[in-house]
Protein backbone atom coordinates (compact mmCIF):
# COMPACT_ATOMS: atom_id res chain seq x y z
CA UNK A 1 0.00 0.00 0.00
CA UNK A 2 1.28 3.46 -0.91
CA UNK A 3 1.13 6.53 1.33
CA UNK A 4 1.74 10.19 0.60
CA UNK A 5 4.53 12.06 2.38
CA UNK A 6 1.82 14.20 4.00
CA UNK A 7 0.02 11.13 5.37
CA UNK A 8 3.20 9.66 6.85
CA UNK A 9 4.26 12.99 8.36
CA UNK A 10 0.83 13.46 9.94
CA UNK A 11 0.95 9.95 11.44
CA UNK A 12 4.39 10.71 12.89
CA UNK A 13 3.49 14.19 14.09
CA UNK A 14 6.44 15.41 12.02
CA UNK A 15 7.09 18.20 9.50
CA UNK A 16 6.69 17.47 5.76
CA UNK A 17 8.53 19.67 3.24
CA UNK A 18 8.54 19.74 -0.55
CA UNK A 19 6.05 17.75 -2.63
CA UNK A 20 3.94 16.31 0.20
CA UNK A 21 1.62 14.61 -2.31
CA UNK A 22 4.45 12.31 -3.46
CA UNK A 23 3.57 8.67 -2.68
CA UNK A 24 5.87 5.90 -1.43
CA UNK A 25 5.18 2.22 -0.91
CA UNK A 26 8.27 1.04 0.97
CA UNK A 27 11.23 2.07 3.09
CA UNK A 28 14.91 1.50 2.39
CA UNK A 29 18.41 2.48 3.36
CA UNK A 30 19.55 5.52 1.35
CA UNK A 31 21.98 3.76 -1.00
CA UNK A 32 19.50 1.02 -1.88
CA UNK A 33 16.35 3.14 -2.15
CA UNK A 34 14.32 3.18 -5.35
CA UNK A 35 12.02 5.93 -6.63
CA UNK A 36 9.01 4.50 -4.74
CA UNK A 37 10.89 4.08 -1.47
CA UNK A 38 11.16 6.39 1.50
CA UNK A 39 14.89 6.63 2.24
CA UNK A 40 15.77 6.51 5.94
CA UNK A 41 18.57 9.05 6.44
CA UNK A 42 17.70 10.50 9.83
CA UNK A 43 21.31 11.35 10.68
CA UNK A 44 23.75 13.44 8.61
CA UNK A 45 26.17 10.50 8.49
CA UNK A 46 23.69 8.60 6.30
CA UNK A 47 23.05 11.46 3.89
CA UNK A 48 25.89 10.49 1.56
CA UNK A 49 24.05 7.31 0.60
CA UNK A 50 21.23 9.31 -1.00
CA UNK A 51 23.44 10.10 -4.00
CA UNK A 52 23.97 6.37 -4.55
CA UNK A 53 20.24 5.54 -4.45
CA UNK A 54 17.26 6.78 -6.45
CA UNK A 55 14.98 7.98 -3.66
CA UNK A 56 12.81 10.99 -4.32
CA UNK A 57 11.84 11.40 -0.66
CA UNK A 58 13.61 10.74 2.63
CA UNK A 59 13.25 10.98 6.37
CA UNK A 60 15.83 13.51 7.57
CA UNK A 61 16.98 15.30 10.71
CA UNK A 62 15.49 18.71 11.69
CA UNK A 63 16.91 21.58 9.65
CA UNK A 64 18.31 19.33 6.91
CA UNK A 65 18.79 20.97 3.49
CA UNK A 66 16.63 18.45 1.62
CA UNK A 67 16.85 20.32 -1.69
CA UNK A 68 20.65 20.26 -1.64
CA UNK A 69 20.39 16.48 -1.23
CA UNK A 70 18.47 16.25 -4.52
CA UNK A 71 15.12 15.28 -3.02
CA UNK A 72 11.60 16.21 -4.05
CA UNK A 73 10.21 15.86 -0.53
CA UNK A 74 11.28 15.06 3.00
CA UNK A 75 9.97 14.37 6.48
CA UNK A 76 11.95 16.02 9.29
CA UNK A 77 11.98 14.07 12.58
CA UNK A 78 13.67 14.95 15.89
CA UNK A 79 13.73 11.40 17.30
CA UNK A 80 14.79 8.93 14.59
CA UNK A 81 14.12 5.58 16.25
CA UNK A 82 10.70 6.70 17.42
CA UNK A 83 9.92 7.76 13.86
CA UNK A 84 11.03 4.28 12.72
CA UNK A 85 8.32 2.76 14.89
CA UNK A 86 5.60 4.77 13.15
CA UNK A 87 6.96 4.28 9.64
CA UNK A 88 7.38 0.54 9.94
CA UNK A 89 3.93 0.20 11.52
CA UNK A 90 2.35 1.91 8.51
CA UNK A 91 4.29 -0.07 5.91
CA UNK A 92 4.09 -3.53 7.50
CA UNK A 93 1.25 -5.54 5.90
CA UNK A 94 1.45 -8.26 8.57
CA UNK A 95 0.77 -11.95 7.94
CA UNK A 96 -1.85 -12.98 5.42
CA UNK A 97 -4.70 -14.65 7.31
CA UNK A 98 -7.99 -14.94 5.47
CA UNK A 99 -11.10 -13.64 7.25
CA UNK A 100 -13.33 -16.11 9.02
CA UNK A 101 -12.54 -19.67 10.10
CA UNK A 102 -10.51 -21.82 7.71
CA UNK A 103 -12.23 -25.12 6.79
CA UNK A 104 -9.29 -27.14 8.18
CA UNK A 105 -9.43 -25.49 11.60
CA UNK A 106 -10.86 -27.53 14.49
CA UNK A 107 -12.93 -25.31 16.76
CA UNK A 108 -14.78 -26.83 19.70
CA UNK A 109 -18.52 -26.07 19.57
CA UNK A 110 -18.32 -24.45 23.01
CA UNK A 111 -15.54 -22.04 22.00
CA UNK A 112 -16.42 -18.38 21.42
CA UNK A 113 -14.93 -16.58 18.43
CA UNK A 114 -15.19 -12.79 18.49
CA UNK A 115 -16.54 -10.67 15.68
CA UNK A 116 -14.12 -10.22 12.80
CA UNK A 117 -11.63 -12.79 14.08
CA UNK A 118 -9.58 -14.71 11.50
CA UNK A 119 -8.68 -18.36 12.19
CA UNK A 120 -6.07 -19.86 9.86
CA UNK A 121 -5.44 -23.40 8.58
CA UNK A 122 -5.01 -26.29 11.03
CA UNK A 123 -5.72 -24.17 14.09
CA UNK A 124 -7.16 -26.06 17.09
CA UNK A 125 -9.36 -24.20 19.59
CA UNK A 126 -10.33 -26.13 22.71
CA UNK A 127 -13.41 -26.41 24.85
CA UNK A 128 -14.70 -23.17 26.32
CA UNK A 129 -11.92 -21.05 24.85
CA UNK A 130 -12.68 -17.41 24.02
CA UNK A 131 -11.00 -15.46 21.24
CA UNK A 132 -11.57 -11.71 21.07
CA UNK A 133 -12.85 -9.50 18.28
CA UNK A 134 -10.53 -8.88 15.31
CA UNK A 135 -8.01 -11.42 16.61
CA UNK A 136 -5.81 -13.04 13.97
CA UNK A 137 -4.69 -16.64 14.49
CA UNK A 138 -2.17 -17.99 11.96
CA UNK A 139 -1.76 -21.61 10.91
CA UNK A 140 -1.02 -24.52 13.28
CA UNK A 141 -1.81 -22.58 16.45
CA UNK A 142 -3.21 -24.60 19.37
CA UNK A 143 -5.39 -22.90 21.99
CA UNK A 144 -6.28 -25.18 24.89
CA UNK A 145 -9.46 -25.42 26.92
CA UNK A 146 -10.84 -22.34 28.67
CA UNK A 147 -8.05 -20.07 27.43
CA UNK A 148 -8.96 -16.40 26.97
CA UNK A 149 -7.39 -14.23 24.27
CA UNK A 150 -8.29 -10.55 24.02
CA UNK A 151 -9.27 -8.30 21.12
CA UNK A 152 -6.89 -7.52 18.24
CA UNK A 153 -4.48 -10.30 19.20
CA UNK A 154 -2.02 -11.67 16.64
CA UNK A 155 -0.73 -15.22 17.05
CA UNK A 156 1.83 -16.27 14.46
CA UNK A 157 2.24 -19.83 13.17
CA UNK A 158 2.86 -22.59 15.67
CA UNK A 159 2.03 -20.69 18.86
CA UNK A 160 0.79 -22.83 21.76
CA UNK A 161 -1.58 -21.41 24.38
CA UNK A 162 -2.16 -23.66 27.40
CA UNK A 163 -5.29 -24.38 29.39
CA UNK A 164 -6.92 -21.49 31.28
CA UNK A 165 -4.31 -18.96 30.13
CA UNK A 166 -5.75 -15.42 30.20
CA UNK A 167 -4.33 -12.90 27.73
CA UNK A 168 -5.30 -9.24 27.30
CA UNK A 169 -5.91 -7.12 24.22
CA UNK A 170 -3.46 -6.46 21.37
CA UNK A 171 -1.26 -9.40 22.31
CA UNK A 172 1.39 -10.50 19.79
CA UNK A 173 3.13 -13.89 19.90
CA UNK A 174 5.82 -14.72 17.35
CA UNK A 175 6.14 -18.23 15.83
CA UNK A 176 6.68 -21.10 18.22
CA UNK A 177 5.98 -19.25 21.46
CA UNK A 178 4.56 -21.46 24.23
CA UNK A 179 2.41 -19.87 26.92
CA UNK A 180 1.29 -22.10 29.76
CA UNK A 181 3.49 -25.21 29.73
CA UNK A 182 4.23 -26.95 33.03
CA UNK A 183 7.03 -25.51 35.12
CA UNK A 184 10.15 -27.37 36.29
CA UNK A 185 8.91 -28.34 39.73
CA UNK A 186 10.11 -31.66 41.18
CA UNK A 187 10.85 -33.02 44.63
CA UNK A 188 12.62 -36.10 46.03
CA UNK A 189 11.37 -38.36 48.87
CA UNK A 190 14.72 -37.89 50.61
CA UNK A 191 16.88 -34.79 50.91
CA UNK A 192 18.22 -34.07 47.43
CA UNK A 193 21.73 -33.05 46.46
CA UNK A 194 20.37 -29.59 45.66
CA UNK A 195 19.05 -29.18 49.22
CA UNK A 196 22.39 -30.35 50.59
CA UNK A 197 24.28 -27.74 48.60
CA UNK A 198 21.91 -24.96 49.62
CA UNK A 199 22.50 -25.81 53.26
CA UNK A 200 26.25 -26.41 53.18
CA UNK A 201 27.51 -24.57 50.09
CA UNK A 202 30.07 -27.35 50.03
CA UNK A 203 30.65 -31.01 49.30
CA UNK A 204 27.68 -33.16 48.32
CA UNK A 205 27.22 -36.33 50.34
CA UNK A 206 26.98 -39.53 48.35
CA UNK A 207 23.33 -40.34 47.77
CA UNK A 208 22.24 -43.89 47.13
CA UNK A 209 19.06 -42.90 45.36
CA UNK A 210 17.53 -39.70 44.05
CA UNK A 211 14.24 -40.02 42.21
CA UNK A 212 12.30 -36.96 41.09
CA UNK A 213 8.55 -36.66 41.69
CA UNK A 214 6.57 -34.05 39.79
CA UNK A 215 4.74 -31.24 41.58
CA UNK A 216 1.90 -30.57 39.16
CA UNK A 217 1.14 -27.07 37.90
CA UNK A 218 -2.38 -26.14 38.94
CA UNK A 219 -2.05 -22.43 38.17
CA UNK A 220 -1.93 -20.91 34.71
CA UNK A 221 -0.57 -17.72 33.08
CA UNK A 222 -2.15 -14.27 33.15
CA UNK A 223 -0.91 -11.67 30.65
CA UNK A 224 -1.96 -8.01 30.48
CA UNK A 225 -2.70 -5.78 27.49
CA UNK A 226 -0.20 -4.78 24.77
CA UNK A 227 2.26 -7.56 25.56
CA UNK A 228 4.53 -9.03 22.87
CA UNK A 229 6.30 -12.39 23.09
CA UNK A 230 9.14 -13.47 20.79
CA UNK A 231 9.69 -16.63 18.79
CA UNK A 232 10.23 -19.84 20.78
CA UNK A 233 9.80 -18.04 24.08
CA UNK A 234 8.28 -20.05 26.94
CA UNK A 235 6.23 -18.75 29.86
CA UNK A 236 5.40 -21.52 32.33
CA UNK A 237 2.16 -21.86 34.24
CA UNK A 238 2.22 -21.34 38.00
CA UNK A 239 2.27 -24.16 40.53
CA UNK A 240 -0.72 -22.87 42.53
CA UNK A 241 -1.12 -19.19 41.61
CA UNK A 242 -0.77 -17.86 38.07
CA UNK A 243 2.46 -16.71 36.47
CA UNK A 244 1.87 -13.05 35.56
CA UNK A 245 3.18 -10.67 32.89
CA UNK A 246 2.28 -7.00 33.24
CA UNK A 247 0.72 -4.85 30.54
CA UNK A 248 3.05 -3.31 27.96
CA UNK A 249 5.88 -5.80 28.55
CA UNK A 250 7.92 -6.79 25.48
CA UNK A 251 9.74 -10.13 25.44
CA UNK A 252 12.31 -11.18 22.82
CA UNK A 253 13.02 -14.59 21.30
CA UNK A 254 14.10 -17.61 23.37
CA UNK A 255 13.23 -16.06 26.72
CA UNK A 256 12.08 -18.29 29.58
CA UNK A 257 9.89 -17.12 32.47
CA UNK A 258 9.54 -19.97 34.95
CA UNK A 259 6.57 -20.92 37.13
CA UNK A 260 5.13 -18.27 39.49
CA UNK A 261 7.22 -15.42 38.05
CA UNK A 262 5.52 -12.02 38.30
CA UNK A 263 6.66 -9.15 36.08
CA UNK A 264 5.45 -5.57 36.26
CA UNK A 265 4.35 -3.23 33.50
CA UNK A 266 6.39 -2.09 30.49
CA UNK A 267 9.37 -4.39 31.06
CA UNK A 268 11.73 -5.25 28.20
CA UNK A 269 13.59 -8.59 28.07
CA UNK A 270 16.13 -9.26 25.29
CA UNK A 271 16.90 -12.68 23.82
CA UNK A 272 17.93 -15.63 26.00
CA UNK A 273 16.86 -14.05 29.28
CA UNK A 274 16.04 -16.70 31.87
CA UNK A 275 14.07 -15.93 35.04
CA UNK A 276 13.82 -18.72 37.61
CA UNK A 277 10.70 -19.60 39.57
CA UNK A 278 8.82 -17.33 41.98
CA UNK A 279 10.88 -14.25 41.16
CA UNK A 280 9.08 -10.90 41.33
CA UNK A 281 10.07 -8.12 38.94
CA UNK A 282 8.91 -4.50 39.15
CA UNK A 283 7.80 -2.08 36.45
CA UNK A 284 9.94 -0.84 33.53
CA UNK A 285 12.73 -3.35 34.17
CA UNK A 286 15.12 -3.88 31.24
CA UNK A 287 17.24 -7.03 30.83
CA UNK A 288 19.89 -7.28 28.12
CA UNK A 289 20.57 -10.52 26.27
CA UNK A 290 21.40 -13.63 28.32
CA UNK A 291 20.54 -12.07 31.67
CA UNK A 292 19.82 -14.77 34.23
CA UNK A 293 17.86 -14.36 37.45
CA UNK A 294 17.91 -16.82 40.36
CA UNK A 295 14.70 -18.12 41.92
CA UNK A 296 12.77 -16.41 44.70
CA UNK A 297 14.43 -13.00 44.38
CA UNK A 298 12.79 -9.58 44.15
CA UNK A 299 13.85 -6.98 41.60
CA UNK A 300 12.57 -3.43 42.03
CA UNK A 301 11.19 -1.12 39.37
CA UNK A 302 13.38 0.73 36.83
CA UNK A 303 16.26 -1.75 37.14
CA UNK A 304 18.52 -2.11 34.08
CA UNK A 305 20.76 -5.19 33.77
CA UNK A 306 23.36 -5.30 30.99
CA UNK A 307 23.84 -8.32 28.75
CA UNK A 308 25.10 -11.49 30.44
CA UNK A 309 24.35 -10.26 33.96
CA UNK A 310 23.52 -12.99 36.50
CA UNK A 311 21.31 -11.75 39.33
CA UNK A 312 21.57 -13.97 42.41
CA UNK A 313 19.99 -11.76 45.09
CA UNK A 314 17.45 -8.96 45.51
CA UNK A 315 17.99 -5.73 43.57
CA UNK A 316 16.54 -2.39 44.78
CA UNK A 317 14.64 -0.10 42.44
CA UNK A 318 16.49 2.17 40.04
CA UNK A 319 19.78 0.29 40.03
CA UNK A 320 21.93 -0.47 36.95
CA UNK A 321 23.52 -3.92 37.21
CA UNK A 322 26.26 -5.77 35.35
CA UNK A 323 28.42 -8.86 35.75
CA UNK A 324 28.43 -12.27 37.41
CA UNK A 325 27.52 -12.09 40.17
CA UNK A 326 25.53 -8.95 39.44
CA UNK A 327 26.82 -5.76 41.01
CA UNK A 328 26.39 -2.03 40.47
CA UNK A 329 27.37 -1.22 36.91
CA UNK A 330 29.94 1.41 37.90
CA UNK A 331 31.54 -1.04 40.35
CA UNK A 332 31.75 -3.72 37.67
CA UNK A 333 33.40 -1.27 35.26
CA UNK A 334 36.04 -0.38 37.87
CA UNK A 335 36.69 -4.05 38.58
CA UNK A 336 37.06 -4.73 34.86
CA UNK A 337 39.57 -1.90 34.57
CA UNK A 338 41.46 -3.45 37.48
CA UNK A 339 41.51 -6.85 35.76
CA UNK A 340 43.03 -5.31 32.65
CA UNK A 341 45.79 -3.78 34.81
CA UNK A 342 46.69 -7.10 36.44
CA UNK A 343 49.37 -8.22 33.92
CA UNK A 344 51.19 -4.90 34.34
CA UNK A 345 50.82 -5.11 38.11
CA UNK A 346 52.22 -8.66 38.16
CA UNK A 347 55.20 -7.50 36.11
CA UNK A 348 55.80 -4.64 38.53
CA UNK A 349 55.60 -6.97 41.54
CA UNK A 350 58.01 -9.43 39.87
CA UNK A 351 60.45 -6.57 39.21
CA UNK A 352 60.18 -5.42 42.82
CA UNK A 353 60.77 -8.98 44.08
CA UNK A 354 63.83 -9.25 41.88
CA UNK A 355 65.15 -5.90 43.14
CA UNK A 356 64.56 -6.89 46.77
CA UNK A 357 66.24 -10.25 46.20
CA UNK A 358 69.32 -8.62 44.68
CA UNK A 359 69.40 -6.13 47.56
CA UNK A 360 69.43 -9.01 50.03
CA UNK A 361 72.29 -10.72 48.20
CA UNK A 362 74.44 -7.54 48.30
CA UNK A 363 74.01 -7.30 52.07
Amino acid sequence: MAYSIAEIAEALGAEAVGNAALRVSGAAEPAGAGPDDLALAMDPKYAGGLAEGRARAAVLWPGADWQALGLEAAILVPRPRYAMAGITRMLDPGPEIAPGVHPSAVVDPTAEIGEGAAIGPFVVVGRGAKIGAQARIASHVAIAEEARIGDDALLYAGVRIGARVVIGDRFIAQPGAVIGADGLSFVTPEKSTVEQVRESLGQVEETARQSWTRIHSLGSVRIGDDVEVGANTAIDRGTIRDTQVGSGTKIDNLVHLAHNVVTGRDCLFAALVGVAGSTRIGDRVVFGGQVGVADNVTIGSDVVAGGGTKILSNVPSGRAMLGYPAMKMETHVEIYKGLRRLPRLFAQVAALQKAVSKSGESD
